[in-house]
């Protein structure tokens, strides 16, 4: 999952953004609303984690130019304003879901991914293919009712793989969908952790090279 934190409490912003990274997420971040549509417009994003009172350009105009975009990408909208008509707003910008501060980091998590199930096509919670299957909630992964002890990485090219339901993804869409911006496209990073799962998953194997065009989870 691909997130783009864009909170300019750089304390609140740095903590959110390890969290995630620990999770497993792609986390970009960022702290004043100009830097925010920079971002946008160079990546996509499943969500986007968007404080209203953004300095430089305000959340509101932020969020509506996201809503404009490709229409893909999910906004949680963050604030300190707690009053209806402010979330009422908010919603009415566009946002996806509105969370209040302080919050707990356990429901900010889980509204993210309920968030990315929103994706079109809808997916299930849980992702299952060829006797692989992922819960991204749960951080659980199993194999033919084996668990898998995958790494955040690991576990992230696994759920783009599933995701992609049989589909080829090339490994410039696993750099860009499990690694931040400031993954080398040069390294030959997709490689070994794709090589690593394998061996974790076991046999027979389920993740194929297709040549020239990358790799696809099936039988």
């Amino acid at each position: 999952m691909r997130v783009l934190v864009a909170e300019d409490e750089r304390m609140l912003a740095d903590s959110i953004t390890e969290g995630l990274r620990h999770l497993g997420m792609a986390v970009d971040v960022c702290y004043d609303g100009d830097a925010a549509l920079e971002r946008v417009v160079v990546n996509r994003y499943d969500v986007v984690l968007l404080d209203r009172d953004l300095p430089l350009v305000h959340g509101d105009e932020v969020c509506r130019r996201i809503v404009e975009g490709d229409g893909e990408t999910r906004v949680l909208m963050l604030t300190a304003a707690a009053g209806i008509r402010d979330r009422v707003d908010g919603l009415g910008l566009g946002a996806d879901d509105y969370l209040t501060k302080p919050f707990a980091f356990a429901e900010l998590v889980a509204r993210v991914h309920a968030l990315a199930r929103r994706a079109r096509p809808a997916l299930p919670p849980v992702l299952d293919r060829a006797g692989v299957e992922l819960d991204p909630a749960k951080r659980f992964a199993s194999r033919d009712g084996r668990p898998l002890p995958l790494s955040p990485k690991e576990f992230a090219v696994l759920e783009v793989l599933l995701r992609a339901e049989g589909r080829t993804v090339s490994a410039e869409e696993l750099l860009e969908k499990a690694w931040d911006e400031h993954a080398d496209p040069f390294t030959n990073t997709v490689r070994v952790t794709v090589m690593t799962l394998r061996k974790k998953l076991g046999t027979p194997q389920v993740i194929h090279t297709v040549p020239g065009a990358g790799y696809r989870l099936g039988t």
